[in-house]
């Protein structure tokens, strides 16, 4: 394909000449091959454009900068290369990757769900759902990528366009027809997904989270709300939105405003209700309400929380054409979602829960549904910690939302990265003590988990919260392997 190909529709501020042949797009200079398009933009920690070099080295065919001292230098050293400029070097590089792979993005309907807690759960409800449908899909989220049945681990929660344009190629020449993903505020705010068509748009909620990017709930909620403006593409067709949520109902407004079909959900509010919900430990069934009529859903998920990403999930799938009963196939089949109030088996009578529950809004619904499962008779015991290099001001939220409704708290680490895991601890104990609960500090996650499981009595409920699904514990000087599922079933498997 030849570079003039590969640029169609960019509009370039400055270009040499069209006719160098590209074999690939790439903007990890690592990754270059012979032939490649080099796209050199600059990022939140580095800069493509110091690797200009090491791309020419490795045979890059072109090269897109967003530097124009780049571009003059990259023209004098290299006068017959193909060069653009262009100011939004991650426009460039979606427009590039999507032309380069034949636009894969035109041949998949795509859900997007936005939202600080509940984008991957509602993401692999819809999938579900679409599979009930004998739907094939590309899923790409914060967990696993899945390609039309095959797992793959997600390094990001969203890609950058080139690595989810790869994607989306593998999973149409597989089958598949839909695409289901998550649009984190980073991705939106950065224009991960530049000229992504959405079709339906879901938003979760939104609670105080990222802040150290965002710097104010405003701009939070302005990344969130880009999803519904479109990004580079045309506003989604419909938008399903949680009416429960306060920033729900402004969403609602700006969506409408915006052209598209709005369906609301919620427990209380919305077009999309659950009555008669029944919890259970590893089971949740509820009666759907809705405008396309009423069917009894049942699911292995647990806890209030879930039944409105099942709603959430329902509306965003019945208006990609599938049927109530299809959908509560769907939510049937689904056994659970990693590191998802994913519980751990032992012969103890205690129940061990890992979940991801990493903001004080998500740490309270996770803890009030233990205590409802619990019962007065029995205890919740809260493990946590707050991530390093992190958003600060959350740290004592977090520690209020744990001593609130747990009758022990352990506070530990939770990916410390460059700063001192003992200052961060104390920062969140703040929180705690002002509730009073009872609480033991261990910075070690280990030594906390087995402190905490060793506390348990049966029928109690220990909250491993803040990992999920994680498999690394990322520390100043190294990541090592770390699993709070697997840690909790080698030291139950120890005291058994």
């Amino acid at each position: 394909m030849l570079f003039s190909e590969v640029v169609a529709g960019i509009e370039l501020d400055e270009q040499t000449h069209g006719s160098c042949e590209i074999t690939g797009v790439e903007y990890d200079s690592r990754r270059v091959r012979e032939g490649s398009l080099f796209v050199a933009m600059r990022g939140g920690t580095t800069d493509g454009n110091k690797f200009i070099r090491q791309a020419m080295d490795k045979g890059a065919g072109g090269v897109i900068t967003d530097s124009r001292e780049s571009f003059t230098n990259a023209l004098s050293r290299w006068p017959h290369l193909c060069i653009g400029l262009m100011e939004h070097g991650r426009r460039a590089l979606a427009t590039a990757s999507a032309n380069f792979f034949g636009h894969p993005e035109q041949k998949l309907k795509l859900t997007a769900v936005t939202g600080t807690n509940g984008k991957t759960t509602t993401t692999f409800l819809v999938e579900a759902m679409l599979q009930a449908a004998a739907r094939k899909s590309v899923l790409v989220g914060t967990i696993e990528v899945h390609l039309a049945g095959e797992v793959r681990e997600s390094p990001h929660t969203t890609p950058e366009a080139r690595d989810l344009l790869a994607l989306f190629t593998e999973g149409v020449q597989a089958g598949a027809s839909e695409a289901v993903m998550e649009m984190s505020s980073h991705a939106l705010d950065q224009e991960r997904v530049w000229g992504m068509p959405v079709d339906v748009a879901i938003f979760t909620n939104l609670t105080q989270d990222h802040l150290d990017y965002h710097g104010t709930m405003e701009k939070y909620f302005a990344a969130k709300q880009r999803l519904f403006a479109g990004v580079g593409a045309p506003p989604p067709r419909v938008a399903v939105i949680n009416a429960d949520d306060e920033y729900g109902h402004r969403l609602e407004k700006f969506a409408l405003r915006e052209g598209a079909v709005v369906a609301t959900y919620g427990m209380t509010k919305g077009e999309w209700r659950a009555e008669e919900v029944v919890l259970r430990a590893g089971e949740t069934s509820f009666l759907l309400k809705s405008p396309a009529g009423e069917i009894l859903l049942r699911t292995s998920l647990t806890g209030r929380v879930n039944v409105l990403n099942t709603l959430a999930a329902s509306a965003a799938a019945y208006s990609r054409g599938i049927s109530l009963e299809q959908i509560a196939a769907g939510v049937a089949e689904l056994p659970f979602v990693p590191g998802r109030f994913q519980t751990v088996p032992n012969d103890r009578g205690v129940t061990v829960a890992v979940d991801y529950a990493h903001t004080d809004d998500a740490l309270l619904n996770l803890i009030r549904l233990a205590r409802e499962l619990a019962g007065k008779d029995h205890r919740v015991i809260t493990l946590f910690g707050c991530g390093g290099d992190r958003d600060r001001t959350k740290r004592p939220k977090m520690g209020r939302a744990a001593g609130r409704g747990s009758d022990l708290v352990v506070l530990t680490s939770d990916n410390p990265r460059t700063e001192d895991p003992g200052i961060i601890i104390e920062q969140a104990l703040r929180g705690v003590e002002e509730t009073g609960t009872d609480c033991i500090v261990e910075a070690d996650r280990e030594q906390a988990i087995r402190r905490a499981l060793a506390t348990a009595k049966t029928g109690d409920i220990v909250l491993l919260a803040g990992k999920g699904h994680e498999k690394t514990q990322v520390l100043a000087d190294r990541t090592i392997p770390f699993d709070d599922a697997e840690v909790a079933a080698r030291v139950l498997k120890e005291m058994a």
